[in-house]
Order: C-alpha cells, then structure tokens, then sequence
C-alpha cells in the first residue's frame, strides 16, 4: 500500500512519482497514469510429448492473451466485473440508494443483465431476470450487492430470484443496510439456493462508497478537489476541455449529490459547474458567501430548477431582485462544514463535493473544521500541465497536515488526476 502526506502550508505539496519495489518510474506519456509497471510478455514455451520426444510449442503474447480471457470468462471473478460495469450505467441517478447491477449466467453464457435506474425503481435482479426469461431457471445470478428481503416501494428480490428458480447466486457484498445486512443471504440459502459471498468485495465497495459511508456512520461522504500546478502551486482554474462530456469534472459532478462551492467562483463569472453528461441529475450548489448580495445581483445566476443554489452566508441576505425563484437562502450564525453535511443529510444526499474554486478564504474555516472532526473522506487533484496558472492565495491553515492512503492516478485531456482517501 503507497501512502503519501498531504500537506496545507504554505503550498499543498504532491509528488507524482511512485515507489514499487525500490524502483521510481515517470511515464507521462502512458495513458494510465503517471506511473506504470507493466510487466514484459514473452513467448512462453510448453513442453509437450510426442512418440517419446519432447516439444517445446511456442506461444506469441497475443495467443497467451487470448487463452487467459477465455479462461476468465469462466470465473466468478469476470461475471462480478460485468455487474459492476451495468451498474455503473446509473450513475448519478440511485442517490440515496445504491447503484447494483446483476447478471445472470447459464452454460458459461450471459442471458440477462440488469441495473437498478433510480430510486422506487425496480432492482437490477428484476431487470435482469426480465431479460433472461425462462432461461434464468437452474442458471446463476450474480449480483453486485446482496439482494434485499424487505417490503420497501418495491418487493424483496430474494423472493424473485426464489421464483425464478435460480440454482445459485454469487453476491460482491454483503449491504450494510440494517435491514438487509446478511438477511438476503439468509433466506436464499433457506430457499435451498447456493450462495457465494466476496466475489470482487473491493470493486463492489468501491462503486458504492458514498452509500455505505451513509449507512455506517449516518453522515454523507465528502471529497476535497483542488488543482495544482506542476510546480505545487494552487490554482483557480481546471484543465481546458474539463467540463466537457466525459472529461474527469464533467464525470464528477454527475457522481455527487452537491457540490460546495466559494461565491467568488460564480460572482466572477466562472463557468457555472454543470456536469454534461447525458442524462446526468445535478448536484444541489452549496455557495459560501461571507456576504452573499453581489452573488444575489449577478445577473449571469442560473435560474433553472436543474442549478438549485443553497447560500450559507455569516450575513443577513437582500431580497432576490431576479426573480430566481429557484435559489433557496439559508441564514446561519456561522458556516460550518458539520451544519452544511447535517442539512444534506436531511435531504437525503449522501455525497458531498467540496470543490476549492474562486476566493479560499471562504474555505478557511471549513477545512480546519473537516480535518480537526474527520469529515472529510477522499482527495481529488487535478495537477495542470502549466507552470503559473491562476496561482491562488495559499490557505492559511499552520500545522495542517493529513495522510492519504490507496493513490491512484489517470490521465484526463493534458492533466493528471490523483485520486485518494483521508486517513
């Protein structure tokens, strides 16, 4: 496991290079990530008898490639990164449920596949099951997340995969909902099904983190994003093309339920973050303001119920002059993150992205505030391939400093992504 310290002095340090095996290696040009150890693939011979003689058969790379993903194709392993790949069609759109795909597999073939769309929707085990028809009898149904045995505003769908009269079901991992926590599990292997539990447990995680940080702790899930220049510096600005349909923010913002944002960053007319995904649901605008009225007076404020705005300001707000009928004012005697997050949560948003865009001295007290309570979950850097930029103030924060664990990096346009979770 690679840990790297974070640090929020004068500059917010990183470094792209990653150790492995005592070895640093920088490949800027793979589109992977900073980093790459792919291992060489050489011919590999396999011995053979034949009359009593050996032969060595010789097998190019490609061949060997070949073989292994027919062989893949038969594991659990393969079936499960399929059901994580379907549900991750709804992205943006189950909040606060989950996103679960299922797959359902007879004689090594995949005869039905479904995803859970949104909330009161049907689940993904109905949706495949529909496409699979009578052909799902005797046949295995893999499931991203265990299925659920409770009356909710739809019916359990242990029962349906009962019906159907699957012989097996192979679950990625057990929901930390209370009231499902093992008891799908419990009442298939009642039905006399057989079940498998932890198949890719970690990617299955992974694609519900929000979710299950909000059912095992009750507060939403929150991501720090910044961006960097190449020479460690701060900067107000995102990659060019970042906003576009699948670029690294547009993505991004079609995962979080809100956003948190400066009122600098609208104010000065900055680009309004909207994710341009197709069919992506919004995130509520979270706008710090220590005085909130020339935000309200820009005429350039979105006034479309997809850009609702949530103002939390230190100052009493003027009367809105453009009729914006969509921004909804908040009063507080102090912003404070833990406030903000107990709002979202009544609001049933289970992910909150705190984007460091615009003036940071909205953000001063708020970081301090995450980092002393541990509010914040995981970081998200976007580092420029620029010198200068828009260099911004350094956050005054002495003695800050956090670790983060499980980095990973990827290319987006010309920026690398860093991606990792607070410790």
């Amino acid at each position: 496991m690679y840990t790297q310290t974070l640090l929020f002095l004068n500059h917010i340090c990183y470094n792209p290079l990653i150790i492995q095996q005592n070895k640093l290696v920088f490949s800027p040009n793979l589109k992977s990530g900073l980093c790459s150890f792919a291992p060489r693939v050489s011919e590999s011979g396999i011995i053979s008898r034949n009359g009593g003689c050996l032969t060595v058969i010789r097998r190019g790379a490609s061949q060997i490639k070949q073989e292994l993903n027919q062989e893949e194709k038969c594991n659990d392993e393969y079936y499960m990164r399929r059901c994580v790949e379907v549900a991750r069609k709804a992205i943006g759109c189950t909040s606060p449920n989950p996103m679960v795909g299922c797959v359902i597999v007879r004689d090594g073939k995949i005869i039905g596949e479904g995803f859970h769309p949104k909330a009161g929707q049907p689940h993904a085990e109905v949706f495949a099951l529909r496409d699979a028809g009578d052909l799902a009898e005797n046949g295995i149904a893999y499931v991203s997340l265990e299925p659920c045995n409770h009356f909710g505003r739809t019916p359990p769908c242990t029962e349906a995969l009962i019906k159907a009269k699957v012989k097996k079901v192979v679950v990625g991992m057990v929901d930390p909902n209370p009231i499902v926590a093992s008891a799908g599990v419990k009442r298939l292997q009642e039905a006399g099904i057989e079940v498998i539990v932890g198949v890719e447990e970690e990617l299955c995680k992974r694609l519900n983190e929000a979710y299950i940080h909000q059912m095992l702790t009750g507060k939403p899930f929150v991501t720090l994003r910044y961006s960097l220049s190449l020479g460690g510096n701060m900067l107000d600005q995102l990659g060019e093309n970042a906003m576009e349909r699948g670029e690294y923010y547009s993505k991004l913002l079609q995962e979080y339920d809100a956003v948190i944002l400066s009122s600098t960053a609208l104010a000065n007319k900055f680009v309004f973050p909207v994710s341009s995904e197709l069919g992506a649901n919004q995130p509520l605008k979270i706008v710090l303001s220590k005085s909130a009225n020339s935000l309200i007076q820009n005429p350039d404020l979105p006034t479309d119920a997809a850009s609702k705005l949530l103002i939390v300001t230190e100052k009493e707000l003027k009367e809105l002059e453009n009729g914006q009928e969509e921004v909804h004012r908040r009063l507080s005697d102090r912003m404070t993150l833990a406030e903000i997050l107990e709002h979202c949560k009544r609001e049933g948003l289970c992910s909150v992205l705190v984007d460091l865009m615009g003036d940071h001295t909205d953000f001063e007290d708020i970081l301090k505030e995450g980092f002393d309570e541990d509010l914040f979950q995981k970081v998200v850097v976007e580092i420029l391939p620029i010198w200068g930029g828009n260099v911004v103030k350094a956050l005054n924060i002495s003695n800050m400093k956090t670790r983060v664990k499980n980095l990973t990096s990827r290319i987006s346009g010309e920026s690398v992504i860093v991606e990792g979770y607070i410790c």
